[in-house]
């Protein structure tokens, strides 16, 4: 088993030949054993630029004028979640964030949008207090999107599947995009909270194509130890979720990591992550490549929809049912 993040480059993937693409296909496998892979992208500079501006002037509004863009009944899938929300699965305390939530808009009479209303809601986003933000954060969801689609081809590949296995259960599916704000620790409430606490995510892969600070790190399970994730210049972080090991039968497992201030590290982060989800009715059943004598199934099929609800619950943002009060 790896213990090292890989540096692997999409576009050779996509424009080589067959050695190069199974050499790729065989390094994103070995680096996914952490959980996670730094991925060569063609995602644009100036747009990730452009969104952190406009992103600082929302989270720089008076906390009164924030709470406008609350949505209530979305459990944080689309507006504004405030500070000592979010908490992690496995924390009673919760992290000292506070986050902005969008995604893609469906038409209103899509099926989808009718079985799942709370995952489909309308878009709320602060565009009249920072006119051009809905316009810029559309525009980073689809492009980060279509980077994710592209590397899901890879693990596909990898899994044993045909390349285009899990393109049909991204269409329309509830991809989600989030803007998060650490503020600075020393203005926490208390020692006993952490930007983020430690933590798997739900999705089939996460892409977090740059933060402002240092922060985020690693879990190596194998070894029960913590390492940094910083990826090099132009890169983007990308890391498993549950649902691609409940696909996978555990052959990929999740990403579990964390986002902690370094001891006397001063300021406030941003980060910007987008969480690749199918279509909520998608069932998450193992795929026969990873059923065999020595890897006997272990998941049993549940529809994607009501994994992400029993993970919404746990990490306290089902409005009316909050795990951790406030």
């Amino acid at each position: 088993m790896s213990d090292e993040i890989l540096d692997v480059d999409l576009l050779r993937f996509e424009v080589g030949g067959a050695d190069e693409r199974r050499a790729l296909v065989d390094g994103v496998m070995r680096s996914l054993a952490t959980g996670f892979v730094y991925l060569g992208h063609d995602l644009a500079e100036d747009l990730i630029d452009t969104a952190y501006g406009l992103l600082a002037a929302f989270f720089s509004l008076d906390p009164e004028t924030k709470a406008q863009y609350v949505a209530p009944g979305s459990h944080g899938q689309t507006g504004y979640t405030g500070l000592l929300v979010e908490t992690a699965a496995i924390a009673d305390e919760p992290d000292w964030k506070e986050m902005l939530n969008w995604g893609h808009s469906i038409p209103a009479g899509h099926p989808l949008r009718r079985k799942y209303p709370h995952r489909y809601m309308d878009q709320v986003l602060p565009e009249s207090a920072v006119p051009g933000i809905t316009k810029v954060l559309g525009e980073l969801h689809d492009r980060v999107f279509d980077i994710q689609r592209r590397f899901l081809r890879i693990v596909a590949l990898g899994i044993g599947c045909h390349e285009s296995f899990f393109e049909r259960m991204l269409i329309d599916g509830s991809t989600l995009s989030r803007a998060l704000r650490y503020p600075d620790m020393r203005e926490a409430p208390g020692d006993q909270h952490v930007w983020a606490g430690e933590h798997a995510d739900i999705n089939l892969i996460t892409a977090l194509p740059r933060a402002t600070a240092p922060g985020l790190q690693v879990k190596l399970k194998a070894e029960d130890r913590w390492i940094d994730a910083v990826a090099p210049e132009g890169r983007a972080i990308i890391n498993s979720g549950l649902m691609l090991e409940q696909l996978t039968n555990g052959v990929i497992t999740p990403g579990v990591h964390r986002v902690v201030a370094a001891p006397g590290q001063a300021g406030e982060r941003y980060s910007v992550v987008q969480f690749c989800h199918p279509t909520p009715w998608t069932v998450l059943a193992p795929v026969a490549s990873c059923v065999t004598p020595h890897n006997p199934q272990r998941f049993a099929a549940i529809e994607a929809g009501d994994r992400l609800d029993q993970v919404l619950y746990e990490i306290n943002l089902v409005e009316d049912a909050r795990r951790v009060a406030d």
